[in-house]
């Protein structure tokens, strides 16, 4: 098997590996491996900071006393419309790797943190206008974009046997950034320091991510632009139902990430202090549990796992609203932190089922080795940023929904009653398409399990 030539190609700049196939083993053990692993971790640092500075208004929020002039209804529309932003850039990152490489589009995506970091360090003061803020906070969007090209990108490198612990890796890598930026303003706000200094730790950061992106990590000449797989992928029925999923995980995952202090303090008059000091907790720990996710639906089957992660989410949920109602903080803080842990652990499950499912209808159309999985490695890369735009759009909701909860019922009581019928539809759609019927029949949802000798049947 030949070994990837990183050299430049003649008609393309940058370092491009020219064959790729990482479905054999042999390859795979010999050179394969060390390229993917070292590609994989540039692209987590990039993608973690883009996540901390697309998360960055849920802590700034925090230090927007009552000088600011904001009420807790402009805070939610604020971080609602970051995480909308977020979410559309999704797609034209997705397509912006096969377009520019996955190396190119990460030193890009990287340096393209500098502006909304720039221009919050200069508006962020009392006196500007909630205008201001919004327009600058949709800045901070693009930041999310990152996760979807990082995934596309480092779907490419790895085997179908490994793109479990792979992808959940790698997007945990990334989610944790989300309580590290709010570990950080923890620290700022005990010292009684303003925004500013955070925003100053994370300019140069930014620069160092970009420039170890142009070091170390490569392009794959093979991920050619490819507009019909996107056309291809958006009309399988299963990539809107995967969407549909993934709202339920990684939209909640990240909605409530920018929405949990501010509950905490809405809710239950707790300081900008004391909210910090619990806030990291659960962003954090359902980053960890990523990969486990994933690791659990390379061994036991995506459909499986997400399936009950919904009854358990469903179940912290009921909780939280118990302990809303009694206005109990320990219980609350406590099951959020929970219904955390779940988001985290359903997206590795969720997101591990997208290239079994893509993998298993290569199998079904008669196609073999590298052929089928170059296949499989096409359309669910195509999908993943549909996918994980969708996905994101979770976010908006959530917030939107805590916005109108406290506007209508003074708590967000309101809204946790909705999100629990959500995870209770969510269950019943992936009981329906993919684990309903006999267990020897060989459907879709069961390839998601990663096992590529399976069958497909069209759902």
């Amino acid at each position: 098997m030949t070994a990837p030539n990183t050299a430049p190609a003649p008609s393309r700049g940058g370092r491009w590996i020219q064959e790729w196939d990482p479905e054999d083993e042999t390859f795979w053990k010999e050179t394969g491996e060390k390229v993917a692993r070292r590609n994989l971790l540039f692209s987590v640092l990039s993608e973690h900071i883009g996540f901390s500075i697309w998360t960055m208004w849920s802590v700034m929020v925090l230090f927007m006393g009552p000088e600011y002039g904001l009420t807790p209804a402009d805070k939610f529309m604020l971080t609602s419309m970051v995480t909308l932003v977020g979410a559309v850039v999704r797609v034209p990152y997705t397509f912006a790797v096969a377009i520019f490489g996955g190396r190119n589009w990460t030193i890009v995506s990287a340096s393209l943190l500098l502006v909304p970091s720039v221009a919050a360090f200069a508006v962020m003061k009392p006196g500007t206008s909630f205008d201001t803020f919004l327009l600058i906070g949709l800045l901070a969007g693009i930041g999310g974009g990152n996760f979807a090209s990082s995934m596309t990108n480092i779907n490419a490198f790895f085997p179908l046997r490994k793109k479990g612990w792979a992808l959940g890796l790698n997007a945990g890598g990334g989610n944790i950034g989300v309580p590290v930026i709010q570990l950080v303003a923890l620290a700022i706000i005990g010292a009684n320091g303003g925004p500013r200094v955070l925003l100053g730790i994370y300019i140069p950061l930014i620069v160092v991510a970009a420039v170890l992106a142009a070091v170390y990590m490569d392009n794959i000449a093979s991920v050619k632009n490819d507009t019909g797989a996107a056309r291809d992928a958006a009309k399988d029925a299963h990539t809107w139902i995967m969407s549909f999923l993934y709202i339920g995980t990684f939209g909640s995952f990240i909605g409530y990430s920018f929405a949990f202090g501010q509950v905490l303090q809405n809710q239950f008059g707790r300081t900008p202090l004391q909210a910090a000091y619990v806030t990291f907790i659960g962003p954090l720990l359902g980053s960890l549990i990523r990969p486990v996710g994933g690791w659990l639906a390379d061994r036991y089957g995506g459909a499986r796992i997400t399936l009950w992660n919904f009854v358990a989410m469903a179940g912290a949920t009921g909780v939280i609203v118990v302990a809303s109602t009694q206005k109990s903080l320990p219980l609350f803080t406590i099951a959020f932190i929970a219904l955390f842990v779940l988001t985290g652990l359903g997206n590795g499950s969720t997101y591990k089922m997208i290239p079994g499912i893509f993998q298993a209808k290569a199998v079904a159309k008669g196609l073999e080795g590298e052929v089928a999985a170059s296949y499989g490695r096409r359309l669910s890369g195509a999908s993943m940023g549909l996918i994980g735009a969708v996905g994101a759009l979770g976010g908006v909701g959530i917030n939107l929904a805590f916005r109108q909860s406290f506007l209508s019922y003074g708590s967000g009581t309101g809204a946790f009653v909705a999100f629990l019928a959500f995870y209770a539809l969510c269950f019943l759609v992936t009981w329906a398409v993919y684990l309903r019927g006999p267990a020897t029949q060989n459907r879709a949802a069961t390839a998601a399990e990663a096992k590529p000798q399976l069958s497909y049947v069209e759902v």
